[in-house]
């Protein structure tokens, strides 16, 4: 079985989140793949400020899938695009490109964490832009841990106050963008996460058959995972569930 979560937002203040994490975690089983869409954590500093968050506990279960069979994938999100090679070493998961393609049978589906796809927001793909430089990421990294954290809470704070003054229509995907990436990698299923907005949409591309996108739900309330054989894709979220057939 393979398995997508994205937008837990994890932070050590949240117990509950953080349980709900384990508790789903318990469920995967040996030879599962769980591929981790973004947005793990409410934010991440660098791969040296794992001890700083008291997200110990976080990147144990994580090496723990690993030490019980289950592969673990992991795309960077808007909030931990700095997550790099020695953390993955660390828990023995594997980084995967913004925009990756999963084969599944003779069936390819692109996987992205979503919010390159939300073009209508200048702003935060003016931030995205700024953020994903390297040349920014090595001067933000060779700051004190403290110091990071000041700016990382401060761009939290502009971000949180921000979608209070956008238009709700703003800060999701553009029908655009998604038919541009889809015709892009010629798929007929896209997964993404990112706009906290869980749904499975039906609709046709130019001179295509019909096709889908599936987006997953964040974790604030209740865990929002898809599970996904040849046959059937099924978004969990909740309480509530819908199937696929593919």
């Amino acid at each position: 079985m393979i398995h997508f979560i994205s937008d837990l937002h994890l932070t050590p203040s949240d117990n509950a989140l953080l349980a709900r994490f384990h508790a789903y975690l318990k469920q995967l089983n040996s030879g599962d793949s769980l591929f981790i869409l973004g947005d793990l954590f409410e934010y991440w500093l660098g791969d040296d400020a794992c001890e700083y968050l008291e997200q110990n506990e976080v990147e144990q279960a994580l090496t723990k899938l690993a030490d019980q069979g289950i592969s673990t994938s992991f795309m960077r999100g808007n909030r931990d695009f700095l997550v790099g090679d020695d953390f993955a070493e660390r828990c023995g998961i594997t980084l995967l490109n913004d925009e990756h393609l999963l084969q599944l049978g003779d069936q390819p589906i692109l996987l992205m964490h979503g919010d390159s796809l939300c073009t209508d927001d200048r702003s935060h793909q003016a931030f995205r832009k700024m953020v994903r430089d390297r040349a920014w990421q090595d001067d933000f990294l060779s700051q004190p841990l403290s110091i990071r954290d000041e700016m990382a809470k401060a761009v939290r704070y502009r971000s949180e106050s921000g979608k209070s003054l956008k238009a709700s229509g703003i800060m999701d995907v553009t029908q655009t963008a998604v038919d541009e990436v889809m015709r892009l990698h010629d798929v007929e299923l896209l997964i993404h996460g990112h706009t906290h907005r869980p749904a499975v949409h039906q609709f046709s591309l130019p001179g295509s058959a019909s096709v889908h996108r599936v987006v997953l739900g964040d974790w604030s309330q209740a865990p929002s995972f898809i599970q996904l054989n040849q046959h059937t894709l099924e978004l969990v979220h909740a309480g509530t569930s819908d199937r696929l057939v593919i």
